[in-house]
């Protein structure tokens, strides 16, 4: 699939098909959106919204969460504030989340079916890594989207003045559905 993928890649260059998709690093609308990595948004987040290239930062990750404080989906909102001039965030989540009743025991037992040792494991809470907590989902979407805001908007390096929002978007339908 890779090299499918490559080949495309080569056509897509030699044709210039990424001159319609020009534009700089700093986003025209000022928003940064953490969202999650499914599949079904790939197309339909931005379609739904009305974005085009350029319009904003998309940082995506399982669940649209952010479950540390100093992960990288908050660096990467806090560059997105500090270099790039974003002055409102919106964390989106979706029905149907893979995340949300995902269980860390079952991906422990999944780790090891795929070859992942008992002494990599081990390694890894010797190391002071929770797999548990890490690895562990969510059970109520609304609840981690309010979550997330709530760290993003009291995260001690959040400037005053970023407005933060979440929102529950439809994974069908693709309509938001604010969470307060």
């Amino acid at each position: 699939m890779i090299d499918q993928i490559l080949q495309y890649n080569r056509e897509f260059v030699a044709s210039k098909g990424y001159e319609r998709f020009a534009t700089d690093k700093y986003p025209d609308k000022k928003i940064a959106i953490v969202t999650c990595m499914d599949t079904r948004l790939v197309e339909l987040l931005p379609a739904a919204l009305g974005l085009r290239n350029g319009d904003v930062k998309i940082i995506k990750n399982a669940g649209a969460t952010i479950t540390n404080p100093f992960d990288s989906t908050m660096r990467s909102l806090l560059v997105a504030v500090y270099e790039l001039g974003v002055n409102e965030i919106m964390i989106i989540g979706h029905t149907g989340c893979g995340v949300q009743g995902m269980d860390a025991e079952e991906m422990l037992h999944l780790m090891r079916s795929r070859g992942i040792s008992e002494e990599h494991i081990r390694l890894m809470e010797h190391c002071g890594i929770d797999l548990k907590a890490w690895l562990h989902g969510f059970e109520d979407t609304d609840l981690a989207i309010h979550e997330t805001v709530d760290l993003v908007r009291n995260h001690p390096l959040m400037p005053e003045g970023i407005s933060v929002a979440g929102y529950v978007m439809d994974s069908y339908t693709g309509a938001l559905r604010p969470i307060s």
